[in-house]
């Protein structure tokens, strides 16, 4: 008969090797009963947090739950807003002519297992955006997900967020570095993410949006973002 180690490490749930890593520390101690419930206590006050939190938010607020925190994000530079609207111009031009799905820009509000995002940007396809309706406030994990990072975001954004969008399986990740133009490409192999692309030239293909394919430098040049659009 498997031991209790052996039993929860093979529960689908444990997906990376960091949490099996944890789960077995835990388990090699004996008060591993007391650790357990203590995380379950916290958490229970974390999810009365988050009920009040979707009671307390506004759609003029920029906010995030995150492991328990409300982050609220301060007005974003010139560069950052850029790269977001070229970005997005470009995916909703491109998955809007060829009916694939939905793209959401910096309010819509992503609802994963415990924590709650604003992106920049994501997409959803058809498949899972025909349902959503006019009203809908709370999102789904989308396939793909664009965050533009600043340098209070950062380490979120390769951080927390990073583990929470390959744990929840968002097939396709973009960071971008507005300040140094650069793009750093994910994409979801098996349960982890694998680094594609980081360059601030080149062309960029999506995993996740069927044949979209730009010029990196369109997403922080006019000229360029013009010029792919005319591609499509």
């Amino acid at each position: 008969m498997l031991n209790l180690e052996t039993q929860l490490l093979e529960r689908p749930i444990l997906k990376t090797e960091m949490g099996k890593r944890i789960v077995s520390d835990i388990l090699n101690e004996p008060d591993a009963y007391f650790v357990v419930q203590a995380v379950i206590d916290v958490l229970n006050e974390e999810r009365e947090r988050r009920a009040k939190f979707y009671n307390d938010i506004t759609e003029e607020d920029k906010i995030e739950f995150i492991n328990g925190e409300i982050i609220v994000h301060s007005p974003v530079k010139m560069s950052h807003n850029a790269a977001t609207g070229l970005l997005y111009r470009l995916l909703s031009i491109y998955v809007g002519k060829n009916q694939l799905g939905f793209v959401g820009v910096e309010k819509i509000m992503i609802k994963l297992t415990r924590n709650d995002y604003e992106p920049d940007i994501c997409f959803f396809c058809k498949e899972k955006s025909i349902d959503f309706g006019k009203d809908q406030t709370l999102f789904p994990a989308p396939d793909f997900v664009v965050e533009i990072v600043s340098p209070s975001t950062e380490r979120r954004d390769k951080g927390v967020k990073f583990k929470d969008y390959q744990a929840h399986s968002v097939e396709e990740y973009w960071i971008i570095d507005p300040e140094h133009e650069t793009l750093e490409q994910y994409h979801l192999n098996g349960e982890e993410y694998e680094l594609i692309l980081k360059s601030g030239d080149g062309t960029v293909t999506s995993f996740a949006i069927p044949g979209f394919q730009i010029p990196v430098r369109a997403i922080f040049d006019e000229a360029e973002n013009l010029k792919a659009i005319q591609q499509f």
